[in-house]
């Protein structure tokens, strides 16, 4: 993708979260976990594991990523950064990630299913972090690495 491709994709995605309203933690959380084929980045992730600890950033990031783990087809990547970040925030964000997560494991767990195979036949949608991420939440073992972090 040349420069001036990438810079479109990004007015275009700073004019849809002014338009739909997006605050600019929802617009932070998309920007991490756009279409884009490239991860986002440590910077990205870690301003967003910061964010988690004000309550009401915790909640607009867990709704953005509750949103965009709900997506379907073509927008894969969305589901597949979402699981990246997710896994982040869970080791450096707050601990209502944890809870929130713990809670709402099912979100997690019906990922095992997601398949996207594109327009040529390729599959470019299966999930593996899906059970790398249910899977890594050991609650006492978290709490301990938690607090030897200093969390």
């Amino acid at each position: 993708m040349s420069s001036m491709q990438h810079l479109g994709k990004g007015i275009v995605r700073a004019a849809k979260n002014y338009t739909k309203g997006y605050s600019d933690v929802q617009a932070k959380v998309r920007d991490a976990t756009s279409n884009d084929p490239w991860g986002p980045s440590g910077t990205q992730m870690n301003e967003l594991a910061q964010l988690s600890y004000n309550q009401d950033s915790f909640v607009e990031i867990m709704e953005m990523l509750d949103k965009r783990l709900n997506d379907k087809g073509k927008n894969w990547r969305h589901v597949f950064k979402s699981l990246t970040v997710l896994d982040y925030l869970l080791h450096a964000g707050s601990e209502n990630v944890v809870v929130y997560f713990r809670d709402n494991l099912y979100v997690i767990k019906t990922l095992k299913e997601f398949q996207y195979i594109d327009e040529e036949g390729k599959d470019q949608g299966r999930i593996p972090a899906a059970p790398r991420t249910t899977g890594s939440r050991d609650d006492a073992g978290s709490y301990d690495q938690r607090k030897q972090r200093g969390r």
